[in-house]
């Protein structure tokens, strides 16, 4: 599962780093040939879209440091956690609704893949079937009850 999403950060830094590297140095000096650079706009924004390559090159290596700290060992067996795949009633909406746990590079709420560091992902971490949890919510708190759980280690082989 992480092994995919390092490779996407990876693919996007080497774009990113060819850009800063390649192009945005021919766009400034062919933008700084154009004269007064105080009133140059092209010069400007070629500067703006390098400190922004910069610094998404930078986030990205941080994730991708944070991806690889992932130790899988670590991921629960018998609670939610990364991977998991947990059936709720939601007493607010009076409704059962299932949500994937994962990262926040994969999550899409349309498809009921929540991030677990989302506000519904944090409170649903570490609970076990039959657990309560209360999801703070800016339209107020929201509780949740756990009926079923699915972890990433269901249906892989035993060891």
């Amino acid at each position: 599962m992480t092994e995919l999403i390092k490779k996407k950060l990876r693919d996007e830094i080497e774009a990113l780093e060819h850009e800063l590297i390649h192009e945005l140095p021919k766009e400034i000096k062919k933008a700084a040939a154009l004269g007064d650079l105080s009133e140059n706009a092209e010069y400007h924004m070629a500067k703006q879209r390098q400190e922004f390559v910069k610094a998404r090159v930078r986030q990205l290596g941080k994730r991708l440091a944070d991806l690889s700290m992932v130790n899988m060992n670590n991921i629960p067996k018998d609670r939610v956690g990364l991977g998991s795949t947990v059936k709720v009633f939601d007493n607010d909406k009076n409704a059962e609704v299932e949500y994937k746990l994962v990262t926040s590079e994969e999550s899409d709420v349309t498809a009921g893949k929540i991030s677990t560091t989302s506000p519904i992902g944090r409170a649903l971490l570490n609970k076990k079937p039959g657990d309560t949890t209360i999801v703070v919510t800016p339209n107020g708190n929201r509780e949740l009850e756990i009926l079923t759980l699915s972890t990433i280690y269901d249906g892989l082989p035993v060891d």
